[in-house]
């Protein structure tokens, strides 16, 4: 991400044209189900949240997020909110580092779309993955931080949180693949790409037989989507759940750590940087830690799962695509996603190469 679209990202601004409701009526929402709750409130946009719109709820006494589903025509299955609090809600009870949420909303003639209403955490966000405003001693452990959190994440006893249908065990891959392949032709709008029209017919057929391993996957997990302790290598909250699934943890692992392969102008990567200059773990150390973590002696099928999830993400980045062609994008910097999508889709093609197409 380059620095003018991550200062872009920073901060709250007055409701966007387009994305404004009545915040009479959500007070009264909010009076009736969020325990506490004192209006009368603010309500200003988060600059960031490509997905679905977010925004910040200030009263006297507290701040408060919400998260809802875009206005418009929307892919089926897509910016599932009330899932997105669901999995939060679950993973509280497991001491997970994750927001409190006080209430969901699946009536639409409140603001116009499902929505939920969760705890503001303040913290530090990190937009650059080389972490600049970190001491240089110091970086190492909030990568650490990071690398246990997701090696916590995928040893929680998904059943016993409540998420045991969170989503079909086994198979994930082949179902993941299948899923956005399908968003990623379906969407007319944003047109097709010789890449991506590639990783559609070679990735079904070259999935690692490696077992159908089931934990709780974030699915979106990036150092710019963790609210760290203001001043200290500890995570207060991991954000954005709204492609969370039951899964499998490989693929989870290889989302995070595709930012070694990232140029930075894209999202919060690492290429091209010089590692050792910054302090900061190689990808090969990264992946023994997690391994290490989790009991694994190695990761056989990391170049896949590297090539499936650039796949992945660039079919994300179609879809930011339509939504900013038929004006439903809920971030400033959507139009810069979907200019960055050929070159995602080129990135996933390469890393595929690389695993063997």
């Amino acid at each position: 991400m380059s620095a003018a679209a991550a200062e872009a990202n920073l901060g709250v601004t007055p409701v966007r044209q387009g994305f404004a409701f009545d915040v009479g009526v959500l007070e009264r929402w909010m009076s009736a189900h969020v325990d506490g709750f004192a209006g009368p409130m603010t309500v200003e946009q988060f600059r960031g949240g490509q997905s679905n719109p977010t925004y910040r709820l200030t009263t006297a006494e507290r701040a408060y997020v919400l998260r809802r589903k875009p206005a418009g025509q929307l892919l089926k299955g897509a910016h599932a909110v009330d899932r997105e609090a669901r999995v939060l809600i679950g993973l509280e009870k497991a001491n997970f580092p994750v927001a409190h949420v006080y209430g969901v909303c699946t009536d639409e003639a409140v603001i116009g779309s499902w929505f939920y209403v969760m705890a503001m955490v303040e913290g530090r966000i990190f937009w650059d993955a080389t972490l600049p405003e970190v001491d240089r001693s110091a970086r190492p452990a909030y990568f650490d931080a990071m690398n246990a959190a997701m090696a916590a994440l995928h040893q929680v006893d998904y059943a016993a949180v409540g998420l045991g249908d969170y989503g079909r065990p086994g198979s994930y891959f082949a179902r993941q693949i299948s899923r956005w392949s399908k968003q990623y032709l379906d969407d007319q709008a944003a047109g097709r790409n010789p890449d991506m029209d590639r990783l559609v017919a070679w990735l079904p057929d070259h999935i690692p037989d490696d077992g159908d391993e089931t934990t709780i996957v974030h699915g979106d997990f990036r150092i710019d989507n963790i609210i760290f302790h203001p001043t200290e290598p500890r995570i207060l909250a991991v954000l954005d759940w709204e492609l969370s699934t039951l899964g499998h943890p490989l693929a989870d692992f290889a989302y995070n750590a595709m930012m070694y392969r990232m140029p930075p102008h894209i999202v919060a990567g690492l290429h091209g940087a010089d590692l050792a200059a910054l302090n900061l773990p190689s990808e090969a150390d990264y992946l023994a830690a997690y391994c290490r973590r989790t009991g694994r002696s190695g990761m056989p099928g990391y170049g896949f799962y590297l090539a499936f999830n650039l796949f992945r993400l660039a079919a994300i980045f179609h879809g930011i695509k339509g939504r900013v062609l038929r004006g439903a994008a809920a971030s400033a910097q959507a139009a810069e996603r979907a200019e960055a999508f050929p070159e995602l889709a080129r990135l996933a093609w390469v890393q595929a190469m690389e695993a063997g197409a």
